[in-house]
């Protein structure tokens, strides 16, 4: 088990290379058991306009600095991330509740992250073209923005960081982030890890606080002109308006349906070891969980009851617990709302299978812990097929053929990951052709993402925009043409290219 240090627990908004102490606090929860781990800084506008100003002169500094100089911090960061791993995973799971194995996953894609995104320090590509004039050159070039801000989830709170303040700070912006209130702690051990790597003072600011505040603060603030948002649907559309009316460039990832689509000539076992890490491997608290099995009516029921033999074996507890599979639930209004998806499921017809209920663990007796569950009978139109739950809660669909798998799977209004279990090598095809999801797995369950390629999805998922790969970089820069005439004369574009 962990303790935390009272460093740790001294919990303070990080500005200009400073750690600022907040009057107002509120308390953060361990989800295992429901014990306060520390007081979190809830913090008013005013911090916003001090971060937003020290940014903005320190941008102009680091903006200066060649980007693989920029590139070298970054390695230094994932050098120390990766020392720290273990501590690091610990944290993690104390203040989210994944299992230390997921925790360790995620503390390694920060890792990654940060080696993949300081190698674009020597890249950062643009472009030269031919001129259509004699002696003119042309070409492209990434700039920074300036100060962006970016605005984390509890789900995945280190990963989802550097995937968004990795990349700006490489192309030589300044980050304002505010991370999620129920996990505070990632957000000060990375802030330390900046700090101890040599991050000029202002690169990065944590403020800890309110969205309702905080992260109103930041949208409204004329110095960040990025927003950078991972979190709920109804949330994004509210970020996106406003950053609309500022003209203000905004990336939203925003959740999905996800579905894995099983077909009469799949791999059951291969299909079920699938379904069960995508849809119970962070207690369905993933926006790539699967949510959705699609299964085809020749092997619906074997996998039905193959699904159900392989979840008695989950242990559910605290995730600290190594034997542990399935950890918490955040909070108390987590389970109140799969508790309610629950009620609409079985209003709607839905068979009830296998679980459905609040779970109480022994010696953990007020941790927020929610049984593994299964729904059959379900229609592509029923709410609990349709709406996010964020829980351990799978709807069993069944479906004729492959053409109305996929009708099924595109039926939502949601488009981040879909996954199909086939040995049909012209299904594999088709399906990641016609699958609307920007993230398509062939014979692998719906989660798993890999950092060196782009992270989003379609419909109510985002904006068109990704996460990591090398296209997280288009959120945080600008395209400027340059064009450098050594002609000696006037030359007229479109006019003069016959001369």
């Amino acid at each position: 088990m962990i303790t935390l240090t009272s460093e740790e627990k001294n919990l303070k908004n990080f500005i200009n290379g400073e750690w600022i102490e907040v009057a107002n606090k509120e308390k953060v929860y361990n989800p295992a058991n429901g014990e306060v781990l520390a007081e979190i800084p809830d913090s008013d506008a005013a911090a916003i306009d001090m971060a937003a100003e020290s940014a903005r002169i320190a941008q102009k500094e680091w903006a200066g600095v060649p980007a693989p100089q920029r590139a070298e911090l970054l390695y230094k960061v994932g050098i120390k991330m990766k020392e720290q791993k273990e501590r690091l995973s610990q944290l993690l799971t104390l203040e989210n509740g994944k299992v230390i194995e997921e925790a360790r996953g995620e503390v390694q894609e920060g890792i990654d992250m940060a080696f993949y995104m300081a190698g674009e320090g020597r890249r950062l590509f643009g472009q030269t073209t031919p001129s259509e004039l004699k002696d003119k050159f042309a070409m492209s070039q990434r700039c920074p923005v300036g100060v962006v801000g970016i605005i984390t989830p509890w789900n995945f709170p280190i990963a989802i960081a550097t995937w968004k303040s990795f990349p700006a700070i490489v192309a030589g912006n300044a980050v304002i982030w505010k991370p999620s209130s129920e996990t505070p702690f990632m957000a000060k051990a990375l802030a330390k890890i900046f700090e101890e790597a040599g991050l000029p003072k202002g690169v990065i600011n944590v403020v800890y606080g309110s969205g309702a505040t905080i992260g109103q603060a930041m949208i409204n603030h004329e110095a960040i002109r990025v927003i950078s948002f991972t979190g709920s649907n109804e949330t994004g559309r509210l970020v996106a308006t406003e950053c609309g009316r500022q003209l203000k460039k905004v990336s939203l990832e925003m959740g999905g349906k996800n579905a894995v689509i099983v077909m009469e000539d799949a791999d059951i076992d291969l299909a079920v070891e699938g379904i069960l890490w995508s849809a119970f491997g962070t207690s369905g608290q993933r926006c790539t969980a699967c949510s959705r099995v699609i299964v085809h009516k020749d092997v619906r029921k074997e996998l039905e009851n193959r699904l159900l033999e392989a979840m008695k074996d989950l242990t559910i507890g605290d995730g600290l617990d190594p034997n542990i599979k399935v950890g918490p639930i955040i909070n108390q209004a987590g389970l109140d709302k799969v508790l309610k998806y629950i009620e609409i499921g079985k209003e709607e017809g839905a068979n009830l299978v296998t679980g459905g209920k609040q779970l109480t663990v022994e010696n953990y007796e007020n941790g927020f812990y929610f049984e593994p569950t299964l729904f059959t009978d379900v229609t592509i139109d029923m709410r609990i097929a349709q709406e996010e739950i964020f829980g351990p809660v799978v709807s069993l669909i069944e479906v004729n053929d492959f053409d109305e798998a996929i009708i099924a799977n595109n039926k939502v209004k949601y488009g981040l990951s879909s996954s199909i279990f086939t040995q049909d090598v012209n299904r594999v095809f088709k399906a990641q052709r016609d699958l609307d999801t920007g993230i398509v797995y062939v014979n692998a369950g719906t989660t798993g993402a890999e950092i060196h390629l782009p992270f989003g999805g379609t419909k109510g998922t985002g904006n068109g925009h990704r996460d990591s790969g090398v296209q997280a970089l288009d959120v945080f820069t600008e395209w400027k043409a340059v064009y450098v005439d050594y002609s000696g004369k006037l030359q007229r574009a479109q006019i003069d290219t016959d001369a």
